[in-house]
């Protein structure tokens, strides 16, 4: 069977969720209903259960159809969306998310076709 969703874009996605709120991980699964022991194996690659992917989705309000592999055809690139959530983000300064999008835009272009 094919491996569908992509668990570790989804725990790097619950991890800058947690860094941008200053949590810790046990912080986390308190705030969510899950056992940090789940957050443990996510991030060892398992894959959490439906109710933790759910609880863990709610938290962080993602969208779990932005991890699901081979559903993105005819959407923008995804540098694009970093970059407009990075200009919208109300605690960056305009000058400091044009910064982090260099950066990022930089690296991007770097590591894209390696």
């Amino acid at each position: 069977m094919e491996n569908l969703f992509d668990s570790e874009a989804f725990y790097s996605a619950l991890n800058a969720t947690r860094l941008s709120k200053q949590l810790t991980w046990k912080e986390l699964a308190d705030e969510a209903g899950v056992n940090a022991s789940t957050l443990t194996r996510m991030g060892q690659g398992a894959k959490p259960d439906v109710n933790g992917l759910a609880a863990l989705l709610r938290w962080s309000n993602l969208k779990a159809e932005q991890f699901i592999r081979g559903t993105n055809e005819g959407e923008a690139e995804p540098i694009s969306k970093i970059t407009a959530l990075l200009r919208a983000d109300p605690k960056l300064t305009p000058d400091n998310a044009r910064l982090i999008e260099d950066i990022v835009v930089a690296t991007y272009n770097r590591l894209r076709d390696s």
